[in-house]
């Protein structure tokens, strides 16, 4: 990541003090324009924060009590972060990961994860350490990867949006990825919230799945963010009993076909490690455009 105040940030005082000394507030409404600005320099990258912002329209904290941080030098918006159950940096320099990871801790609140681009997310996680967040997991290497046009191998068509009438069939489907994913179930504390999240994926057609005749799910995803720049998918799952059958790549050929229908840009990242999935992904046609990394807490 380029320093987008390294100048002055090189030219500071070591007390950190200076004719326009860096600030960290809270966003209001009134920032909603600098913000999108902000996170349009990388509508992928950023893609998350857009959607806030498309959904919302403002920039200021919303009722369930998700806030965003701006970092300001003088009356410039120089980066932000998100701050709701997971911590999100836009554009944030990771020399300022420090001020951002203060408000953050002030705030009183536990974050379930901290995700983005690399080098702001480590940042932050190793300055929320010193604070007292341990993590319970760092996957510091998770290549952003995006695709721009049609998919490199044929698509399948029994993918779809999934419906409201199948809930019941697509919910243990999210529960069972998510479990694999992160190594605890999705309702542990508050099954209503994670099942309203996957009704509200399905409402807004943003849920991609096949179940064949028998009512079995054989594959899923979700379009966890959208803009009209881009897309990221989320949520990519193969029913283990049709693993190794060579199904993946038309199922996420069929996955870039209906993410186009919303924006030109398909994106996701994924697990240095998982070079299975990393095979399949080359073979429809990602490309990496950058790196991310997740803590968990």
């Amino acid at each position: 990541m380029l320093s987008r105040v390294a100048p002055w940030l090189a030219s500071r005082s070591k007390d950190g003090t200076g004719p326009d000394a860096v600030t960290v507030r809270v966003l209001s409404s009134a920032d909603t324009r600098a913000l999108r600005a902000l996170a349009m320099e990388d509508a992928v990258a950023n893609v998350f924060i857009l959607a806030h912002l498309d959904s919302t329209g403002s920039a200021a904290p919303t009722s369930g009590g998700a806030s965003v941080y701006g970092v300001f030098d003088g009356d410039t918006l120089v980066g932000a972060c998100w701050a709701g159950a997971n911590l999100v940096p836009v554009q944030l320099d990771p020399e300022l990961a420090s001020r951002v990871a203060a408000a953050a801790h002030r705030a009183g609140r536990r974050y379930a994860s901290i995700f983005g681009p690399a080098e702001s997310v480590l940042a932050l996680h190793a300055c929320l350490e010193q604070l007292g967040h341990f993590a319970h997991e760092v996957r510091a290497d998770q290549p952003l990867l995006a695709i721009e046009g049609p998919p490199a191998v044929q698509v399948n068509p029994q993918l779809g949006f999934g419906e409201l009438a199948d809930f019941d069939r697509i919910l243990p489907a999210c529960a069972a990825m998510f479990e694999e994913e992160v190594g605890y179930s999705p309702f542990l504390g508050s099954e209503d919230f994670y099942s309203r999240r996957v009704a509200g994926l399905i409402r807004q057609g943003h849920s991609l799945v096949h179940i064949d005749a028998g009512g079995t799910v054989m594959f899923k995803a979700e379009l966890g963010a959208v803009t009209a720049e881009a897309t990221q998918v989320q949520g990519v799952w193969m029913n283990p009993e049709f693993r190794g059958q060579g199904l993946s790549a038309g199922y996420m050929a069929g996955v870039v076909a209906l993410a186009q229908r919303f924006a030109p840009v398909t994106s996701l990242y994924v697990n240095e490690y998982n070079a299975r999935a990393r095979a399949t992904y080359e073979r429809v046609g990602f490309q990496r455009r950058g790196t991310f990394a997740t803590v968990l807490y």
